[in-house]
């Protein structure tokens, strides 16, 4: 809305109403293409696991049950 006093508005090209649109004629999908499915594999890991996906615990010799060096008199 052009106000009485504002001088500086004015009409830019482009605005007027728009032309009604034309649907575009619609094609066919083309056919599908059926990819072979991968074959899926199971992979080793490197260390084996429990049941919650964990190292299992292996107790080292020289080492306590926390891990540390057991220390013995030479």
């Amino acid at each position: 809305m052009r106000d009485k006093k504002d001088n500086a508005t004015f009409d830019l090209p482009g605005f007027a109403p728009a032309a009604p649109m034309e649907p575009e004629p619609k094609r066919p999908p083309p056919p599908r293409v059926r990819r072979a499915a991968l074959k899926q594999e199971q992979l080793e890991l490197l260390e084996a696991t429990d049941t919650t996906g964990l190292p299992v615990w292996q107790r080292e010799e020289g080492l306590d049950v926390t891990g540390l060096p057991v220390w013995r008199p030479n």
